[in-house]
């Protein structure tokens, strides 16, 4: 991958999206694409992709268990001050 493609804004902000990109990307016509704004630029993903981005961040990792332990050090917190 890392081919670089580019696609000029058209009128009324429509970008055509190369052929070639969207076959190896498998994006066929309807397809409905994710536009990420981050610090860094725009990601664009369809959902399937995106999901899988997101799985693969969080593979290994215990997001509802975090959120508990912090859940509870701030209520343990909250219990001391008072």
């Amino acid at each position: 991958m890392g081919t670089t493609f580019v696609a000029p804004m058209g009128d009324r902000g429509r970008l055509v999206v190369p052929t070639e990109l969207r076959a190896r990307q498998r994006w066929d016509q309807g397809v409905p694409l994710l536009m990420i704004e981050t610090p860094g630029g725009v990601i664009l993903l369809t959902r399937e992709q995106a999901k899988s981005v997101v799985r693969s961040q969080l593979e290994g990792k215990d997001p509802l268990g975090s959120l508990l332990e912090e859940r509870r050090s701030a209520a343990a917190s909250e219990d001391a001050a008072a």
